[in-house]
């Protein structure tokens, strides 16, 4: 996986937080910076801790899962980006509030950056080609990198639902979910030798 991959990657991986972001922005009367900058520090942090965490976890296991990579690599992605966009034809669950106390920001950050756990065990199967010597440094740039976008994207979305509402909630995670499918099918075809 190259840099253009991991950058779509990481704007896939950052709709979900996108999306909730853009309820909390709808749910503020005004913004400021401040509040911006917390929501996407919060969920930027996150989408970055836990692709490395996954990673660490999926290390344990590569011996056993190399045949196979593109094949896992291909579900995991697929499986994500298939429940982001049933969740987004579906019903809104909740309400969100304008608070940014410490255990909700928590919830939503830890909840937005679960699918974020299973692509950090994709690392392990199919590596990441950054330039860096080291597969773990290749990893843990990548994880700046998925951090540094989400942070950005969280932002723009406070702004955006503060501007415009819910509008774009739904259709940001159905394109987080199409992004996420065809980067596991071209995972997959690269693995088979197609491509």
């Amino acid at each position: 996986m190259g840099l253009g991959e991991l950058l779509l990657l990481a704007v896939g991986l950052s709709m979900d937080a996108f999306a909730v972001a853009i309820c909390k922005g709808l749910a503020m009367r005004k913004i400021r910076w401040r509040d911006m900058l917390i929501v996407g520090a919060w969920f930027g942090v996150f989408q970055g801790i836990m692709p490395f965490t996954g990673y660490v976890l999926g290390i344990q296991f590569e011996r056993f899962i190399n045949a196979i990579a593109p094949w896992c690599a291909f579900v995991l992605l697929g499986l994500i980006g298939g429940n982001m966009i049933h969740e987004s034809l579906g019903p809104d669950d909740e309400e969100e509030t304008a608070t940014l106390h410490f255990k909700e920001m928590l919830m939503l950050a830890v909840a937005t950056s679960i699918d974020a756990l299973a692509v950090g065990i994709t690392f392990a199967c199919v590596p990441i080609r950054l330039g860096l010597g080291s597969a773990l440094a290749n990893t843990g740039l990548s994880c700046l990198i998925i951090a540094c976008t989400t942070c950005l994207i969280s932002m723009a979305g406070v702004k955006v639902g503060n501007v415009f509402g819910v509008r774009y909630k739904k259709k940001a995670e159905i394109v987080g979910g199409v992004i996420l499918i065809l980067l596991g099918v071209k995972i997959l075809l690269e693995g088979l030798g197609v491509l």
